[in-house]
């Protein structure tokens, strides 16, 4: 089992980790689809496509739906009607994962100082963490637009460091796709890798976290069972 005793704080990433927000992205996505008179896609094609921020959501189910390259004007036109929905969509049918408020609440009890680290933007990030009341959890919540880069860039994790004046062995990443793992690793910090959220389709082992967890409820067994 790996050792996490040296873990001062923990940053977490929010969509496939913490929430399940697929449905709303979906319905946010297909309302802009439609009011363009476009293909909608499915729930799953939109699961594959998340993970990279709301541009590039767009831009992928623009080019599902026209079958072909969208021009970056194209896609600068189209976003602010997707940022309109998804506000609207927001809350409406996303849910939590199982264990997560109990898991989240355990460890800020334990004196781990949290944070978010989500590519979603900031102005979605912090509303939704108000709707499921987990908001008060954490002292920095950081968007995909917080920073100059978002994941997998290191530069939210670094960020972080900087912050909590911390060294990179104490910090603990939390996530469910690649871009997670290759942004701890690229700042040298541990991360665990969750298998029930989006990864483009493949297994979170493949890009070889530091640990595998099925279920949010094993990281409070990893960190707080001595």
């Amino acid at each position: 089992m790996t050792n996490f005793k040296n873990i001062k704080a923990i940053a977490f990433d929010l969509d496939g980790t913490l929430i399940d927000s697929v449905p709303d992205l979906a319905a946010a996505t297909n309302a802009t689809l439609a009011e363009l008179s476009l293909p909608l896609a499915t729930e799953d094609q939109v699961r594959s496509w998340v993970g990279n921020g709301a541009k590039t959501l767009m831009r992928r189910a623009l080019n599902n739906a026209m079958n072909s390259e969208v021009s970056d004007e194209q896609l600068a036109e189209t976003m602010p009607r997707f940022m309109h929905y998804y506000g609207e969509f927001l809350e409406k049918h996303s849910r939590l994962y199982p264990n997560v408020l109990v898991t989240i609440s355990a460890l800020k009890q334990a004196g781990y100082p949290l944070a978010i680290v989500t590519n979603k933007p900031y102005e979605f990030t912090v509303p939704l963490l108000k709707a499921f009341g987990l908001a008060d959890f954490f002292d920095h919540v950081l968007g995909g637009d917080s920073l100059a880069k978002m994941k997998p860039d290191p530069l939210p994790l670094t960020h972080l460091l900087e912050q909590w004046k911390i060294s990179s062995d104490e910090l603990l990443m939390i996530g469910d796709s690649k871009n997670d793992i290759l942004a701890a690793k690229s700042a040298n910090v541990a991360v665990i890798g969750l298998t029930y959220g989006y990864n483009y389709g493949e297994h979170i082992s493949v890009s070889e976290p530091t640990a595998v967890c099925d279920d949010f409820a094993q990281i409070g067994q990893l960190l707080l069972t001595k």
